[in-house]
C-alpha cells in the first residue's frame, strides 16, 4: 500500500510537468505569432492606414504575405489593383459559409469566405505604383503597395489611349461619311 501513496504523487509531478511543458510551447507560439502582428502593424507605411488624398488620383493599398519576396508584392499588388478596381466602378460577387457547434464541454467553428472582383468594364489604364515596401515576417517577407489612379488630364496613358481610339472613330466615321455621300450624290445625278 505504502508504494502506491508513492507512485501517485510521482504520476501527478510528471503529469503536471507534461502539461507546463506544451502549455509553454502553445504560449510561446502565440507570442511569437502576436509579435509579427505586431511588427506588421508597426512597420507599416502610414499609408497603409491613411491613404494619401488627392483631386487628381485615387489611391489604394494592399498588403500580402509570403515566403518568396516577389510573390508577397505581387499578391499586395494584386490586392490593391482590386481596390482601385472597386473604386473605379467594379463589381464583387461574395459568398460566406459559416458552421459553428456549440455544447457544454466545447465548440468548433469553420468558416470560409469566397471573394471575387470582377472589373471587365473597368478601366484602370494608367495605375501606377507609388510606394513598395517589403519587411522580413520571420521566415516570410510582408510587403506593402500603394498604387495610385490618375483621373482626369493627369492620367497620361487614358488620354492617349482616348486620342487614338478617337482618332480610330474619326477614319472610320470619316470613310462612312463619304461613302454617304457619295450615295448621295449618285442618286441625285440618275
Amino acid at each position: 500500500m505504502n508504494k502506491i501513496f508513492y507512485v501517485i504523487p510521482v504520476v501527478a509531478a510528471l503529469t503536471a510537468c507534461g502539461t507546463n511543458q506544451y502549455d509553454k510551447r502553445v504560449d510561446s507560439e502565440r507570442e511569437r505569432q502576436t509579435k509579427y502582428a505586431e511588427k506588421a502593424v508597426d512597420k507599416a507605411p502610414k499609408w497603409m492606414s491613411e491613404l494619401p488624398a488627392s483631386e487628381n488620383a485615387v489611391y489604394a493599398n494592399g498588403s500580402s504575405l509570403s515566403r518568396d519576396m516577389s510573390m508577397a508584392q505581387i499578391k499586395a499588388k494584386a490586392i490593391a489593383y482590386s481596390k482601385i478596381c472597386m473604386a473605379a466602378g467594379g463589381k464583387v460577387d461574395q459568398q460566406t459559409k459559416m458552421f459553428m457547434l456549440d455544447n457544454e464541454t466545447s465548440g468548433a467553428e469553420l468558416s470560409e469566405t469566397t471573394i471575387r472582383s470582377m472589373c471587365p468594364t473597368v478601366d484602370i489604364t494608367g495605375v501606377e505604383t507609388v510606394e513598395t515596401k517589403t519587411i522580413a515576417e520571420g521566415p516570410r517577407f510582408r510587403s506593402y503597395v500603394l498604387v495610385a489612379l490618375p483621373t482626369g488630364e493627369a492620367n497620361r496613358l487614358q488620354t492617349r489611349k482616348d486620342n487614338i481610339e478617337a482618332r480610330k472613330y474619326a477614319n472610320r466615321r470619316s470613310k462612312e461619311s463619304f461613302n454617304e455621300m457619295d450615295e448621295k450624290n449618285s442618286k441625285i445625278i440618275e
